[in-house]
C-alpha cells in the first residue's frame, strides 16, 4: 500500500485564447474535481499572474484543496503551454481520462506526462 499519487503535466501548442480564459481554467479545475469522483474542501480559486519579464510571460494560476489532496493549475498563453499537477492519497489514479482532458480543454499539440507513487513506506495504522 502506497499513501498515493501525483500527476504532473505540461502541455504544449495549447490554444492561446483558452489558455487566457479565466472561466475555462476555473471550469477545469471544477469538472476534474467532479470527474474523479473527489471531494473539494473549497471553491477553486483562479488568478492572474503577471508575468516577470524573465522566463515567465504571465498567465492563469488556479487551485481546489479537495478532501484527497489538491489539484493545481497554471498556464502561460503567450507559450501556448500549461502545467497541472494532481496529487491525490487515492490509489488507480486514472491517469488517461486527466490527460485527455486537459488535452481536450487546451487543444494541447503535445504532453509530457510524470506518474509518481507517493508515501511508499506510509504506515499502515496510527503510531501515536
Amino acid at each position: 500500500m502506497h499513501f498515493g499519487e501525483h500527476l504532473m503535466i505540461d502541455g504544449y501548442g495549447g490554444d492561446n485564447r483558452k489558455l487566457n480564459d479565466k472561466d475555462i481554467v476555473l471550469s477545469f479545475l471544477n469538472q476534474l474535481v467532479a470527474d474523479l469522483g473527489m471531494r473539494s474542501l473549497s471553491d477553486a480559486q483562479v488568478f492572474y499572474a503577471p508575468g516577470n519579464n524573465i522566463k515567465d510571460p504571465g498567465g492563469w494560476s488556479g487551485f481546489v484543496v479537495i478532501q484527497e489532496s489538491h489539484i493545481s493549475i497554471h498556464t502561460f498563453p503567450a507559450r501556448r503551454f500549461v502545467s497541472a499537477d494532481v496529487y491525490t492519497c487515492q490509489n488507480n489514479l486514472d491517469v488517461k481520462m486527466i490527460t485527455d482532458f486537459i488535452r481536450d480543454t487546451f487543444l494541447l499539440v503535445d504532453i509530457e506526462s510524470n506518474f509518481v507513487v507517493r508515501g511508499k513506506q506510509y504506515p499502515k495504522k496510527n503510531i501515536a
